[in-house]
């Protein structure tokens, strides 16, 4: 048979209603950084809280806000933001309430930083035990150093007793290009960014032509 499984950069609260009609329990959430394999949490790895705070303060000083994430729920730095309401409304997620310190004493295993093009460097050179990864262009993901959605697949693939060169995976964005870089089969959607399109081993339609479909089928996953 084969085993199905979700990686995304979103956090577990913001597809629960999608697992549940899919019937899947096994995912990959925050980049890598939080897996639960067949509903149990298999491994975790959240930002560090000193380093975090030392981020915070300095965004603070240059009215740059912050969304914090644990594995449940996600706070706002600051009550009503428009950058956090543009970005956010892409993803029809809304603007979060405001809780400064919901950092403190919990396991955040993403933030978001809104800052426009390059003031992010600010940030990158001061606080190197994170990675930056900009998702709109006011905002950007702020993930533990390293941490990647292939990370996240090895441990859940360890966990399933399986090999990464049996894995496959579907993606489309610039947070893809490792777990399609490092497993068996790595498939770029029709509508994936080019630098996702030149690590992939195929690529498929687009997402809305079926794309999922049409490539499970074209590899032999189904006949």
């Amino acid at each position: 048979g084969v085993y199905c499984a979700i990686a995304t950069g979103r956090a577990p609260f913001m597809y629960k209603k999608l697992r549940e009609e899919l019937g899947i329990d096994s995912f990959v959430s925050f980049n890598g950084q939080y897996v639960v394999f067949e509903g149990k949490e298999i491994y975790t790895n959240p930002l560090s809280e000193p380093e975090l705070a030392r981020l915070h303060k300095h965004a603070e000083q240059n009215d740059h806000p912050m969304v914090f994430m644990n594995h449940e729920e996600m706070k706002s730095s600051v009550p009503d933001h428009d950058h956090i309401e543009e970005s956010l409304g892409t993803l029809y997620i809304d603007h979060p309430s405001a809780d400064a310190s919901f950092f403190k004493g919990r396991n955040i295993y993403q933030s978001l930083l809104f800052c426009e093009g390059d003031e992010i460097e600010e940030y990158r050179e001061a606080y190197d035990s994170f990675d930056y990864i900009r998702w709109h262009p006011v905002s950007c993901d702020v993930l533990p150093k390293g941490g990647s959605k292939a990370e996240g697949i090895k441990k859940m693939i360890e966990a399933a007793g399986l090999k990464m060169e049996d894995t496959y995976a579907f993606g489309d964005g610039l947070n893809d290009i490792e777990m399609i870089r490092e497993v068996g089969t790595g498939v770029a959607m029709g509508n994936a960014v080019p630098e996702t399109k030149a690590v992939s081993d195929f690529v498929t339609k687009d997402v809305g032509e079926d794309g999922l479909s049409h490539a499970i089928y074209e590899l032999g996953l189904l006949k």
